[in-house]
């Protein structure tokens, strides 16, 4: 692709393109984005506590939880037979942050936007 030149994370023609797209696409999924955010404001959670707060059956977390895990989104903590899952780190949070601020954009005048919300 590009031997022996140096090209920055953030150029267009950088390797990490394609990778981003991989990484938008695990998080085009409902499912997956609730999971992000529980697990964002909870910090630490089993996959049937999980599984409560998405309104999904754990077996259907489970497999979206594993998904994360092999995107390194999500780690996990064994304690006896229960695991529980975290975030790897706050970037996965960010982009879905960033996404939700986005869409309050669509319907109109987004709270993140608001002077209450900006002097806290």
């Amino acid at each position: 692709m590009h031997v022996g030149k140096k090209v920055c994370g953030l150029d267009p023609d950088s390797e990490y393109v394609e990778l981003a797209v991989e990484v938008f696409a695990m998080l085009a999924d409902v499912t997956r984005v609730k999971i992000i955010l529980a697990l964002r404001s909870a910090g630490e959670l089993s996959v049937n506590h999980l599984a409560d707060v998405v309104d999904k059956s754990p077996a259907g977390v489970s497999q979206h939880l594993a998904k994360l895990r092999l995107a390194r989104m999500v780690s996990t903590r064994r304690v006896g037979t229960t695991v529980f899952y975290r975030l790897t780190d706050e970037h996965a949070s960010d982009l879905v942050i960033d996404a939700v601020k986005q869409a309050e954009h669509v319907v109109g005048a987004p709270p993140h936007h608001r002077p209450e919300r900006l002097s806290g």
